[in-house]
């Protein structure tokens, strides 16, 4: 009898076909080089700090400042040789800015978060969370001992209150207080560039929860630097911080560095050392990363992001590296986020071509809604403008789009040529479909 055993299969051949089924969704990642004369609106360098004489001077500074036997790495974890005078006093100077009792440093955002949310709800607690928080939250409540993690519509108070009541009747410990609820959201989402209504959420758990047994998680990843008294964020901008249990910010968006502080109560942060395992087994930030963030916080205190200050280079080569001044640093990036959102408001739409701008007031990020995202940031890049197809799982099934990040460096020129792109692409829609505009 012949053998109809299936046919050996050797592991690359397994991880080929998981490519070869990922392409066909068109969901293959890739990663790609810019080239050197690309206008960038896709990074999430929205101050351009990453090109600032400004800050390029100040930390050169700190790294020469340093003694010639000072060690530019950090030699292991925090716990073993990995800490300095130097890191905690970082973290001091960070809390101070953000008006917390306390900051703990994490190599990451998605450290940060995983640390967070997979220590801290304990057994029996209840999570419940926005449905676009990042994936390294949901990272974190995966490896969670809470009890139960519900989704709540995104950015819904209606939504967060409706779950949580239906939770509070199934379990009357919540009512009682002994049990924890932990709100997990972000202040500015990356996508959909909107603010959370955190002040609508916290008058629902006011009211649900009279007996302070709920607490709230808020990741600001991207508002950090942009939103807020000198770049502080949302939280401080609607004066909240002592209403939340836990913020994260990062650095590797607008502040032009890398890594994360979470800021929490000192009982909070000895906890994170004892049980973040993604703080305990990896390797701390060396000198450099550690220079990088305090110079960009030292020109957050001393406003030198809000006021009169040095000039920037253009990121852009297409503009032969200009020197451009910028009186206000976030000023300047809201007259160019007004500039674009006039400028999107008055596309030609065809009726036929799916197409929506998604804005959010004062917003460095904007969501164009399309059926056809990879076509129309492909167009963009072959113009020479940087923009990203952002597609599911990222996003939503159903809610794909196109991203455009603006920059403090970025022009009304560049601005004005990529919307003439975009418009083209309507156009041409419009003639390919026999629409009417």
């Amino acid at each position: 009898m012949a053998d109809r055993s299936p046919a050996p299969t050797t592991l690359v051949d397994a991880l080929t076909s998981a490519l070869v089924k990922r392409e066909a969704k068109s969901a293959r990642r890739k990663l790609t080089v810019l080239p050197g004369t690309a206008v960038d609106f896709s990074s999430n360098d929205f101050l351009s700090l990453s090109t600032s004489p400004a800050f390029r001077n100040r930390y050169l500074s700190h790294l020469n400042s340093a003694p010639e036997s000072f060690p530019f790495a950090s030699g292991g974890s925090r716990l073993l040789d990995g800490n300095s005078a130097y890191a905690e006093e970082l973290e001091r100077f960070v809390a101070e800015f953000h008006d917390a009792p306390a900051a703990l440093l994490f190599n990451s955002g998605y450290d940060a978060n995983i640390g967070v949310l997979a220590s801290i709800p304990q057994p029996g607690d209840l999570v419940l969370y926005d449905e676009l928080v990042h994936a390294s939250a949901r990272e974190g409540m995966r490896l969670s001992r809470a009890s139960a993690r519900k989704m709540f519509s995104h950015s819904s108070p209606t939504s967060l209150k409706e779950v949580l009541s239906e939770e509070m009747k199934s379990d009357p410990w919540i009512w009682e207080g002994t049990r924890n609820v932990f709100i997990v959201i972000e202040s500015l989402y990356s996508m959909d560039g909107d603010v959370a209504p955190i002040q609508d959420f916290i008058r629902v758990v006011d009211e649900l929860l009279p007996r302070q047994n709920g607490y709230f998680i808020v990741d600001e990843a991207h508002a950090t630097g942009v939103f807020g008294p000198r770049g502080a964020g949302v939280v401080q901008h609607i004066g909240v911080q002592d209403r939340m249990f836990i913020r994260v910010h990062t650095f590797g968006k607008a502040l032009a560095s890398h890594g994360a502080m979470v800021l929490c109560g000192p009982q909070t942060r000895d906890y994170l050392i004892n049980y973040a395992r993604s703080l305990i087994y990896t390797t701390a930030l060396g000198f450099p990363f550690l220079a990088s963030i305090r110079t960009a916080y030292e020109l957050l205190s001393s406003g030198q992001t809000d006021s009169v200050g040095n000039p920037i280079f253009s990121p852009q080569p297409s503009l032969y590296l200009k020197l451009i001044t910028l009186k206000q640093l976030r000023t300047r990036s809201q007259q160019l986020i007004q500039h674009l959102h006039q400028r999107l408001q008055a596309l030609r739409v065809p009726q036929s071509v799916p197409f929506r701008v998604d804005h959010f007031a004062t917003s460095p990020i904007f969501s164009l809604r399309t059926s056809r995202p990879r076509e129309l940031a492909s167009i963009c890049q072959e113009a020479g403008y940087i923009i990203r197809a952002i597609m599911p799982p990222t996003v939503p099934r159903g809610s794909e789009r196109v991203r455009v990040c603006l920059h403090s460096g970025n022009t009304e020129t560049e601005i004005d040529g990529l919307v003439h792109v975009i418009q083209s692409w309507l156009d041409r829609s419009a003639i390919s479909t026999g629409s009417k505009l």
